[in-house]
């Protein structure tokens, strides 16, 4: 990690915290399952003077003089991804997963098209169409799938909805559901309709190219995923074009990037491109199909260990780097249970359950994943630890009830966390959390 010896002569407030932060990373297990630790080399990158450039166009087809060596970088980046991911057609321009799949929309749908997705509470995304609120939802005709009451997905079910509703357009991709997708039964229920298939693989980009998760290569027209999620890059996201996108629409690459720019973005953010030239170089190593192995190897083990201790997980399990803790039968809210896994230097997100009845801003789950404590390390003995210490949280706040009345809800949040941040038995599991994270360094792999 930097030790900030220039930032903290300029500016020291900023390099104080910072070196918090870098302090907390250390400290904490990190188990959100959308996060993971960038490699030196890969922030090394991302770092660097190439932030001081501006190169918008693409490779030898610029706006701006001086672009010859990032060029060169565009184009490995480009050419890494493609024999990466075994795709005829890449853009890293994006600058992240939600633009990424604007672009999408933008590129090959009009305005008020129909789109359907996964609901946000089910385990979609907000750009899959959540309506109202978002662009997706807003400028597109969105109508969305759900899972069923047990997590999963009835592929029968979804095949009859599509034909009823002809979307133009089907997204495939998730935040919080476990389990694999079958690809190519997703591309059957999108021929039946003539619709494009889009393939999100946002989470589980990594553990495609490591072999445990299915690619939808051979089967979606466009695939997009970020890159500082399971592939462990800088922050960014990346368009892939696929042989069956091109055979129906030879067109289909140059729409793509039309769509990124001039259509949604300026420059490309130099340093990020480089900085995932470097993951992609990174990601085709034997490590990192080892790595991606004791992702899931990792998350299966956490999530029987969690199983064992009486504790439902949507769908029962995972195929993949996350789960999902159905807190209902405990009658406790994701937010206290989120809170009281960070007082005790476990850091996880509260997530809906398949048909949530409570709010989002109180539903009744967590969500996490191994990608980071797999970063660090740590193999499956160190899940059945993790998994005593989450079991032993959730009973100390077990007992708290989100009131009835709404408009007490805030203030009981409030004084809630602050008895959290008191507790012993919380306070004394971080210490022990704390002490355990300092056996792993910060990037093992």
């Amino acid at each position: 990690m930097n030790n900030f010896s220039h930032l903290k002569k300029v500016d020291p407030e900023i390099a104080y915290w910072m070196e918090k932060e870098t302090q907390r990373q250390k400290d904490v297990l990190e188990m959100i399952p959308s996060e993971n630790y960038a490699s030196s080399a890969v922030r090394e990158a991302l770092g660097s003077v190439l932030t001081n450039k501006y190169s918008e166009g693409y490779s030898t087809h610029r706006y701006y003089q001086g672009n010859r060596y990032i060029d060169k970088i565009e184009t490995i980046a480009i050419e890494r991804c493609k024999k990466l991911f075994n795709v005829p057609h890449a853009n890293v321009q994006s600058y992240s997963g939600s633009p990424a799949n604007s672009a999408v929309y933008f590129a090959l749908l009009n305005p008020e098209d129909k789109i359907m997705g996964l609901k946000l509470s089910g385990g979609g995304h907000l750009t899959h169409g959540h309506p109202n609120i978002t662009f997706s939802g807003k400028y597109f005709l969105s109508v969305q799938y759900n899972v069923e009451p047990d997590g999963w997905l009835d592929m029968a079910k979804v095949a009859q909805f599509v034909k009823q509703e002809i979307p133009k357009m089907l997204v495939v991709g998730t935040t919080a559901y476990p389990r694999f997708f079958d690809w190519k039964t997703w591309r059957q229920i999108a021929d039946s309709v003539n619709a494009f298939l889009l393939a999100d693989i946002a989470h589980v980009a990594g553990l495609v190219v490591g072999g445990v998760y299915p690619s939808p290569v051979p089967f979606a027209d466009v695939v997009m995923f970020t890159t500082h999620k399971t592939i462990r890059g800088p922050r960014g996201a990346v368009l892939m074009v696929t042989n069956r996108g091109l055979a129906k629409d030879a067109d289909m690459g140059k729409k793509i990037d039309k769509a990124v720019f001039p259509g949604l973005s300026g420059g490309p953010h130099d340093h990020t491109t480089a900085a995932i030239a470097v993951c992609f170089k990174e990601a085709a190593s034997a490590s990192f199909k080892k790595y991606a192995r004791q992702i899931v190897a990792n998350a299966k083990t956490l999530a029987g260990t969690l199983i064992e201790r009486g504790f439902i997980l949507t769908t029962g399990g995972t195929d993949s780097h996350l789960m999902v803790i159905d807190l209902r039968p405990q009658q406790v809210i994701g937010n206290i249970v989120a809170e009281a896994l960070e007082v005790a230097h476990i850091v996880v997100n509260y997530n809906t359950v398949p048909h949530d009845q409570n709010p989002p801003m109180y539903p009744s789950g967590v969500r996490l994943g191994t990608p980071i404590v797999t970063t660090r390390g740590m193999k499956e003995k160190e899940m059945l630890q993790i998994g005593k210490w989450i079991v032993e949280v959730i009973d100390e706040v077990s007992h708290y009830r989100l009131p009835e009345i709404k408009e007490e809800r805030s203030k009981f949040i409030k004084v809630v966390k602050a008895e959290l941040w008191k507790n012993k038995k919380l306070l004394s599991i971080g210490k022990e959390v704390k002490e355990f994270s300092k056996k792993f360094p910060i990037f093992a792999w």
